[in-house]
């Protein structure tokens, strides 16, 4: 599982997250550092409405949270989901001694490595330098 901080840093880039089964994600709330909550169908559902997505705990032992709005939830996307993200842009997965290596190809067709102690954060960073390079500039 990728950290919360580079959760915060793809979020901050412009991840968009639409919640869906399955996904892990973390309230930023002091009461809740540390804890990870899985969307799913029975317990935590993504409820859509005009103002915005909030997350519905239904019938949980989570006595002090009925729900959360989304933008209070920092989402811990999967290895496969990152790989996705990536797309076509995607080149390589290299195991490293004591890590791996993602090579990706950014939108000027030039290929960067991205590397950490896991395949899963390596992908997060391949992502997140995505992000950072299609962001507009200020």
């Amino acid at each position: 599982m990728i950290s919360t901080g580079l959760a915060q840093r793809l979020r901050d880039a412009g991840l968009v997250w639409v919640p869906v089964a399955g996904d892990a994600f973390q309230i930023m709330q002091p009461d809740f550092e540390g804890d990870v909550f899985t969307v799913s169908d029975m317990t935590i559902e993504p409820h859509h409405y005009p103002s915005g997505t909030v997350l519905g705990f239904n019938g949980t032992t989570e006595w002090a949270l009925d729900s959360v709005e989304q933008d209070k939830a920092v989402w811990l996307p999967r290895e496969d989901q990152l790989r996705d993200l990536l797309g076509e842009s995607f080149v390589s997965l290299e195991q490293l001694e004591g890590g791996y290596a993602v090579s990706a190809r950014g939108r000027d067709g030039a290929v960067g490595r991205h590397a950490d102690i896991d395949a899963e954060r390596a992908y997060a960073r391949a992502v997140l330098a995505q992000l950072e390079t299609s962001a507009p500039e200020a």
